[in-house]
């Protein structure tokens, strides 16, 4: 087991979309940072979601781990989610936050602006893909077909766990 390199991500990139849209000023060490989709202010005390502008999927073997860029924890954001982005996973993430400043003056996080490294790390065992009810979060309808032929090329099961998750997104909506 072990956090993927620059070169790593880059192919993971290129042959699985694991990050779109990209950008390869992004890559950053062993990792990506992720971008936020709308500006958004949390005033003081304030929880928010705030969604990234990529959508992320995580290939069978591998899970991905997040870590907010320090400037926003300086200036009191405080992270409320687990850090952890499953094997199987596709969508945009939603991260928590709240607004804990000692100034106690709102924070304001433009779009586009850079707040999350994401991390992937290789997982052993048989993959065990992400059944849960976020599955396709924030998606469009184009962007998960778009994501149809590489999930049929990387999950062998794949017939079984499209009705699972088309099922789910039929309820969702």
């Amino acid at each position: 087991m072990g956090v993927l390199g620059r070169d790593r991500l880059k192919e993971l990139i290129d042959s699985n979309k694991c990050i779109y849209p990209y950008d390869y000023t992004l890559l950053d060490g062993d990792g990506y940072i992720l971008t936020v989709k709308e500006e958004t202010t949390v005033h003081y005390l304030e929880h928010k979601n705030l969604v990234s502008y990529e959508v992320v999927f995580t290939p069978p073997n591998f899970v991905a781990h997040l870590t907010a860029k320090s400037k926003y924890g300086r200036k009191g954001l405080s992270f409320l989610n687990a850090a952890k982005v499953h094997s199987g996973f596709i969508g945009r993430l939603v991260l928590e936050l709240v607004n804990l400043s000692n100034e106690r003056y709102p924070i304001t996080i433009k779009r586009g602006d850079p707040f999350m490294h994401i991390e992937f790390i290789t997982r052993e065992g048989k993959p065990s893909p992400y059944m849960g009810e976020f599955q396709f979060q924030y998606l469009t309808d184009e962007e998960i077909q778009m994501y149809l032929p590489i999930l049929k090329r990387v999950f062998p099961n794949y017939e079984e766990l499209a009705k699972t998750w088309f099922k789910m997104k039929r309820l969702q909506t």
